[in-house]
């Protein structure tokens, strides 16, 4: 009797990485073909309607979700397989790709990428191609309605900022945060936030605030630079009060995690927490997640990755 042919879903983001996604979505469904794979189109007119196409093919029955573009299909790929045993596999086309790199994947190489897909699809596949990692589930606003992340989640000055950048068309890519940072900085003050960590309540003024299962956002801007994805915590920054002299010093540090090292900075760990400040809509791996409050949580293993052989390593020590 034939092998089973691997059943994979695709999910294309046409339009990340300034069109390396469209290129690339179509060389990697030809590279998952030619390698035997039966390929579901998951993709859609709109994210909303990719996600919905997503969920029903994991509802049907795959070997992976595999999703092209940056880290806001990773992300739409999260709110589909999270809590369910169907892995995600990353084709990294975007322009930032934090996650992919945060789990050591290819970045704009469809090749490489779609090679760690076949490879731990495999009979007999090295079981250290499938990882699993926690991912974040919240609720914003009091909606009620459950959403998920895996990269951080920002909730103060660098919120703001997406939102502005987010309302123009124009410029584009990293000119258009660039120029939301100059007009948004000027009128920008320290907010008053309640935030909750594992029931513990902690009142605090800051600039920036962010809530990281992984390291960085923003195309390698290392917010929470000792952050684990299996450690069943998140690592919640808080910088400030402090001036618009001296956020324009620390905001740079991002790059290299140095900020971390400035006293105005506060990184504590929890499995729970509760974020409040009035006017502020969080972002989380890229994509708007809601206004807040938001109520968020650790979920230890919530997701299974495809990875190049033993990338894993050991994390903190789970929670259990």
């Amino acid at each position: 009797m034939p092998p089973t042919r691997p059943r994979v879903a695709l999910a294309v983001n046409p339009t990340s990485g300034r069109g390396h996604g469209r290129r690339q979505g179509g060389e990697v469904s030809a590279r998952l073909l030619a390698s035997g794979c039966e390929i579901v189109d998951a993709g859609g007119q709109s994210a909303a309607e990719a996600l919905d196409r997503a969920r029903s093919a994991v509802a049907s029955g795959l070997d992976a979700l595999v999703v092209v573009g940056g880290d806001g299909m990773v992300n739409l790929g999260v709110n589909a397989v999270a809590g369910t045993d169907v892995p995600l596999g990353v084709v990294a086309a975007g322009t930032g790709n934090d996650v992919a790199t945060t789990l050591g994947l290819p970045v704009r190489n469809p090749a490489a990428a779609v090679s760690v897909v076949t490879a731990a699809l495999a009979p007999g596949a090295d079981p250290s191609t499938l990882r699993r990692i926690d991912a974040v589930r919240g609720t914003s606003g009091g909606d009620g309605a459950p959403r998920w992340f895996v990269g951080v989640l920002c909730g103060g000055f660098d919120a703001v900022v997406n939102e502005r950048a987010n309302a123009w068309s124009w410029p584009r890519g990293r000119m258009r945060y660039n120029l939301a940072i100059a007009r948004e900085l000027p009128v920008f003050r320290p907010l008053p936030y309640e935030i909750e960590l594992d029931g513990e309540t902690w009142r605090t003024e800051a600039v920036l605030v962010a809530v990281g299962n992984g390291t960085s956002y923003g195309g390698g801007m290392r917010i929470t630079p000792d952050a684990s994805l299996d450690d069943g915590l998140v690592d919640v920054l808080v910088a400030g009060p402090m001036s618009k002299a001296a956020l324009v010093r620390v905001y740079p540090r991002v790059f290299d995690g140095s900020h971390v090292r400035h006293p105005g900075v506060t990184i504590r760990r929890a499995r729970r927490v509760r974020l409040s400040t009035p006017g502020v809509v969080a972002y989380a791996d890229g994509e708007r997640f809601g206004r807040l409050p938001v109520e968020l949580e650790v979920v230890p293993g919530a997701l299974r990755v495809l990875v190049p052989p033993s990338t894993g390593g050991p994390g903190r020590a789970a929670v259990a």
